[in-house]
């Protein structure tokens, strides 16, 4: 019988030890090449459409700022250059008078008249508006879920309520014969008010400009001290009390140094807001009575649209923005190193 032995090829423990370590460096080799090239990727950065890409998104904003807002300006930098009156405007003349219209404003001392009065008037309000808008704004914190929507709805319709509907209501409630201001003084015994004009003195028309103004703004202070109130934590409020802190040190202590910054950004909008007024001031008695009520805006407009001097509106206009420019430049460092700090 024959037997057929088949070969049997084997492997040695040596070779299989060495063909391990070969796959072994091949793949750290496959590894380290994979590694380089996404070290070298990394190094790159992000490509070009990546970094273009924020830029390309505000681009539509700018160009709309800047065509809204830009050439205005420019165009009343360069009017306030010429002497441009009713014949130059008709004629379409171009006359250059280089400062002459700055120097004569800067010398004139009605100009700086209406400047100290629009600076009292801004610093009154501002101060009403925030101390009102804090004191709504903790209130809003404080009230139920139903009496807060309710005082909520409330603010919201004043605020809503356009500029020009609210001054007409104002004019209605405190006209001389007919108003629901003087029939409710007399009626609590100021028989004198019966037929007061709240528009004849200079004091008593800025008293109802003043109430217009604050009553239109306090909303938006309110709603944002409300808005600020709710990321405090409650852990802090708990803490000052078990330290055995007041209303008073509370608010010193804990809400104070949180809603520094939103103090800082909303008095800044209203100190502009409020310099800048123009319609309620202009609807309720156009400057007057005898030019005593006349603030920057006013001023400008009057003497430039007023009196036909478009070349002197609009010198005004640029030395107002460039007064509040000065007045808001050391509170806008103020709120540059707060940013910064947070």
């Amino acid at each position: 019988m024959a037997v057929h032995s088949e070969r049997v090829q084997t492997q040695s423990p040596e070779s299989g030890k060495a063909a391990v370590a070969t796959i072994e460096k091949s793949a750290a080799r496959g590894n380290g090449a994979g590694t380089a090239k996404k070290s070298a990727r990394r190094a790159d950065g992000p490509g070009l459409g990546s970094r273009l890409a924020p830029y390309l998104l505000l681009l539509p904003a700018t160009v709309a700022t800047l065509g809204l807002l830009g050439w205005p300006l420019l165009k009343t930098v360069l009017v306030s250059f010429q002497n441009l009156n009713a014949r130059q405007l008709v004629q379409h003349l171009t006359e250059w008078n280089g400062f002459d219209n700055y120097t004569e404003q800067l010398k004139d001392e009605q100009f700086w008249a209406v400047t100290g009065r629009s600076v009292a008037f801004t610093v009154l309000n501002v101060f009403l508006i925030m101390v009102g808008g804090a004191l709504v704004g903790l209130l809003l914190n404080r009230l139920g879920k139903k009496m807060r929507l309710l005082l909520s709805i409330g603010l919201l319709f004043a605020w809503a309520m356009p500029v020009v509907a609210s001054t007409t209501v104002y004019t209605w409630l405190f006209e001389t014969r007919f108003g629901v201001v003087n029939w409710l003084l007399d009626s609590l015994g100021w028989h004198s008010m019966a037929a007061y004009n709240w528009t004849g003195s200079q004091y008593s028309t800025f008293f109802v400009i003043l109430l217009l103004l604050v009553w239109g703004s306090i909303p938006f202070v309110a709603f944002n001290m409300y808005a600020a109130l709710t990321t405090i934590p409650k852990e802090l409020y708990e803490a000052a009390r078990m330290d055995g802190a007041g209303s008073v040190k509370i608010f010193t202590a804990v809400m104070f140094p949180n809603l520094k910054p939103f103090f800082l950004a909303t008095t800044f909008l209203e100190v502009i807001w409020i310099f800048k007024a123009f319609t309620q001031i202009y609807a309720i008695k156009a400057g007057g009575p005898d030019g005593l009520t006349r603030t920057l805006p006013i001023h400008a407009f009057l003497e430039g649209s007023g009196r036909q001097h478009y070349g002197t509106g609009a010198a005004i206009a640029v030395l107002t923005i460039l007064i509040l420019g000065v007045l808001m430049a050391y509170y806008f460092r103020i709120i540059l190193k707060q940013e910064d700090e947070l």
